[in-house]
């Protein structure tokens, strides 16, 4: 779960990693009112979507897709650039490298006070599952976009991982303060910063915390310039509260949204197979064979361990929403979940929403003979697959790509 620039900065303060102050606006007479209020003479004027390179974005209007103004964010130096930055920003689509061609409606904006910048760096905090630790990325080179100055300059990027029992120690601190060059009152702030976002990371269960830039400031202080947070929602049984206001809907995808009030994990890709699968890991599985079949998933879809026949119908109606869809597998190894109940949901929902594309499923596991048999029974057209490799094959097949 991902939250906006202005609430990960309002988190950061709670816990002492030091930010500027700034103003959520959602006008433009509330950004000038913002500047107003700040009394800074210089001032960021910035929006506020869910996805990074807002700064090198372009900002589009909605309706005739014509361009506004480049970037998504702007110095301003006066009260009348804040007006005409914040009515350029908010309302207009906001396209940069994340977003896709389509980009994002920008409804919220943040105004921040200015400060004397003499270096920026990056800094992130991550979940590396590998390892089993926090891994601890930093870099002189903030302000950039990290991907390029890891391929550039992989040298330039410092890591160090944490042992999450023993949490972040001193000397893995100072270590990194020595490697970004350091010192004197702006490395002990750094230390004092590091420290602070540590807690705050574990605290609030986040999966990732980005910070670009960080910058010292000319009194060798240290001060989050960007807040870019997520959060792991295996762990929202522990934030349901909180999480749920500062969640924001409108900059997620609608689909995913009715997927989990039905209790499914859904995620949209830009393939053309649909998968239906129950089981994170399973899904996973089944997207990587469809590639190697030649194929491209169109989305994650995990319906659990115990699906029942409404959720399978939700499952499909949720797929086919994707006009991209050409054809579905269905991939099932029956546990907890029993293959006849998820057959007779396949059949239910074939019939319900007059499925037109191409659909093969493969069952495995408890009560599998009972499911095969109701889905032969049918006279819908079903396309039965043997295993996994065999479904992938047969999707590819009658959709008229890959090798198959």
């Amino acid at each position: 779960m991902n939250i906006h620039e202005y609430q990960g900065k309002a988190m950061f303060k709670r816990y002492g990693v030091p930010v500027l102050e700034g103003v959520h606006c959602t006008s433009p007479d509330e950004a000038l009112a913002a500047y107003d209020q700040l009394g800074s003479k210089v001032v960021a004027v910035k929006s506020q979507i869910h996805a990074g390179g807002r700064g090198k974005g372009n900002l589009y209007a909605p309706d005739s897709g014509d361009l506004v103004m480049e970037g998504g964010v702007k110095i301003a130096f006066s009260r009348e650039e804040v007006g005409t930055y914040a009515s350029n920003i908010l309302g207009n689509v906001l396209v940069t490298i994340q977003t896709g061609d389509e980009g994002k409606l920008v409804r919220n904006l943040y105004v921040e006070s200015g400060c004397a910048i003499a270096h920026e760096y990056y800094l992130a905090l991550l979940v590396d599952r590998e390892a089993k630790s926090v891994l601890i990325m930093a870099s002189t080179e903030g302000g950039m976009d990290i991907e390029d100055v890891a391929e550039a300059t992989p040298e330039l990027i410092h890591k160090i991982h944490v042992d999450p029992s023993a949490g972040l120690l001193g000397f893995q601190s100072r270590d990194l303060a020595d490697a970004l060059g350091l010192s004197g009152a702006a490395a002990k702030a750094f230390r004092r910063t590091l420290g602070s976002l540590y807690t705050c990371f574990v605290e609030n269960d986040c999966a990732m915390v980005e910070i670009n830039p960080l910058v010292r400031t000319e009194d060798d202080g240290i001060v989050a310039l960007d807040a870019k947070v997520s959060f792991d929602e295996n762990a929202s049984f522990r934030h349901a509260a909180t999480w749920d206001e500062l969640r924001d809907l409108s900059e997620e995808e609608e689909t995913e949204i009715r997927a989990a009030e039905a209790g499914l994990s859904y995620v949209k890709l830009d393939g053309n197979i649909g998968c239906l699968v129950n089981g994170a890991g399973l899904a996973m599985a089944t997207m990587d064979v469809i590639k190697l079949k030649g194929g491209e998933p169109a989305n994650f879809l995990d319906v659990g361990g115990g699906a029942n026949e409404e959720q399978v119908t939700t499952a499909f109606s949720i797929i086919l929403e994707d006009p991209n869809v050409k054809g579905i597998l269905v991939n099932i190894f029956g546990g907890i979940m029993r293959c006849d109940i998820i057959a007779r949901g396949v059949i239910a929902a074939v019939e319900n929403l007059g499925l037109e594309v191409p659909l093969v499923v493969r069952l495995a596991g408890t009560n599998v003979d009972e499911g095969k048999a109701i889905l032969a029974a049918s006279t819908l057209n079903i396309h039965p697959a043997d295993d996994l490799a065999d479904g992938a094959e047969r999707i590819v097949a009658l959709i008229g790509g890959g090798d198959a």
